[in-house]
């Protein structure tokens, strides 16, 4: 985790304290429901509680007991023995490391994900409301980076919108997915701890209940929620390198704010950079770098190894953290989004309505002109257009085979043909009538 790309509160999901907070808590109240099965004495289970809820675990001496042990669960066992007194040896009956280990992650990217659908909402409130307030802001379509056909800034960011919807779907879905507790004991066979401690644990945790537990949480469980998150990434850079390809200097339809005093270059004091959407590209990089990890920690050995151990401990933080402070970050670039409706008007009209051409080809069809030969008159008309020889409409009504009437003609270079189903789309996408 790269302290400069996190907030406070995501971090806190995976600090130590966090962690051996969720520990504790896991095995007292598995120490509860032992002693209502009468497995362990009620007086114990009460003494674990009492001594230990409001402890404060202390990480360094945790880690001077494992310097001895090699083993972290035990550590921090012992160190709870050291809180607790005589009742910890009726903690962790029957459980193994894994219990803990594996009910405790579940338990931090839930709640990760809790923060990434507060960061995915943000984006969605800032982009319905620049989307709406540009809702008939005319530009130009882009296919293959070339000037296509008009569309509204408006619905560019309605389609974003769309994906972000999309976006929190697949957050919800992995949350669900992912949040499943284990106490079935060594290899999952319940053979030392009964059914009803798990369900029990998981209750208080928040969590489901795994229903086949081999030691360890399936990892496919794992690989399926880093992908989401990498798919959600994917789509922070897409909106990123959209504001990005804007604000070139010969584009300049849109432009990150700048704010007093900032500077955007050492050298060239005139530079005004994109550098919270680069920013966002690299940090989409970094959350897709956990899926192929994922993905090869599901084939574990048997019912249970730990090669995935080492790299959850790196991946859990790491992607959940940076994606929540993308998030974030994109949101506060759409609600400060500088938007230049005169420059997108400006690079509409620059290829003298060639973003027309569809619309006289199809009316040349629709007066008996094949296909063929109106693409070609058209295309002809066309690439003189771009040779910088004169006006596309000229050349057309100068054109035998355009045999449309002038004024006919002249009415196929409407905009408003273009965006006439606008509030369909967005009715679509936002709910409206």
């Amino acid at each position: 985790m790269i302290t400069r790309y996190s907030r406070p509160d995501a971090v806190a999901i995976w600090s130590q304290e966090t962690k051996y907070k969720i520990w504790f808590e896991i095995e007292a109240h598995a120490a509860t429901k032992m002693a209502e099965l009468g497995v362990i004495p009620t007086e114990a289970a009460q003494a674990i509680w009492a001594k230990g809820k409001d402890a404060t675990f202390d990480a360094d001496r945790i880690d001077e007991i494992e310097s001895v042990t090699k083993h972290d669960v035990i550590a921090f066992l012992t160190h709870v023995a050291e809180i607790v007194g005589d009742e910890a040896r009726f903690l962790h009956q029957g459980m193994t490391s894994s219990d803990v280990l594996d009910t405790c992650f579940a338990v931090q990217l839930a709640r990760s994900t809790d923060l990434l659908l507060g960061g995915v909402d943000r984006v969605l409130a800032a982009l319905e409301k620049r989307a709406k307030e540009h809702k008939y802001t005319p530009t130009v379509g882009r296919s293959h980076g070339i000037h296509a056909e008009p569309v509204t800034f408006g619905l560019k960011l309605a389609g974003y919108h769309a994906e972000f919807q999309r976006a929190k779907r697949r957050l919800i879905t992995a949350r669900e997915e992912i949040a499943t507790c284990a106490i079935s004991g060594a290899v999952g066979t319940f053979a030392n701890v009964d059914p009803a401690v798990e369900q029990y644990v998981a209750d208080q945790m928040g969590l489901a209940v795994e229903p086949v537990s081999t030691q360890v949480i399936p990892r496919d469980r794992h690989a399926a929620y880093f992908a989401a998150l990498g798919v959600v990434a994917s789509s922070v850079e897409r909106l990123a390198v959209e504001i990005r390809h804007l604000q070139r200097t010969e584009v300049l339809e849109a432009e990150e704010f700048f704010d007093k005093g900032q500077k955007g270059s050492s050298a060239m004091p005139h530079k005004r950079n994109p550098i919270l959407t680069e920013n966002l590209t690299g940090l989409a990089r970094l959350v897709r770098s956990a899926v192929t990890p994922a993905m090869e920690n599901v084939a574990l050995w048997h019912e249970r190894d730990i090669s995935h151990s080492s790299v959850e401990r790196g991946i859990g933080p790491d992607a959940t953290i940076h994606l929540d402070f993308a998030l974030h970050r994109l949101a506060g670039v759409i609600e400060r989004l500088n938007v230049y409706p005169e420059n997108m008007q400006k690079n509409l009209d620059r290829l003298g309505g060639l973003v027309f051409s569809q619309r006289v080809m199809l009316a040349l069809t629709q007066a008996g002109v094949s296909r063929e030969d109106a693409y070609a008159a058209v295309q002809e008309n066309a690439m003189k257009v771009w040779r910088g020889e004169g006006v596309f409409i000229d050349f057309l009504k100068a054109d035998p085979r355009v045999t449309l009437p002038h004024d006919q003609l002249e009415a196929l270079f409407d905009l408003g043909y273009h965006t006439k189903n606008v509030d369909v789309i967005f009715a679509r996408v936002f709910g409206e009538a």
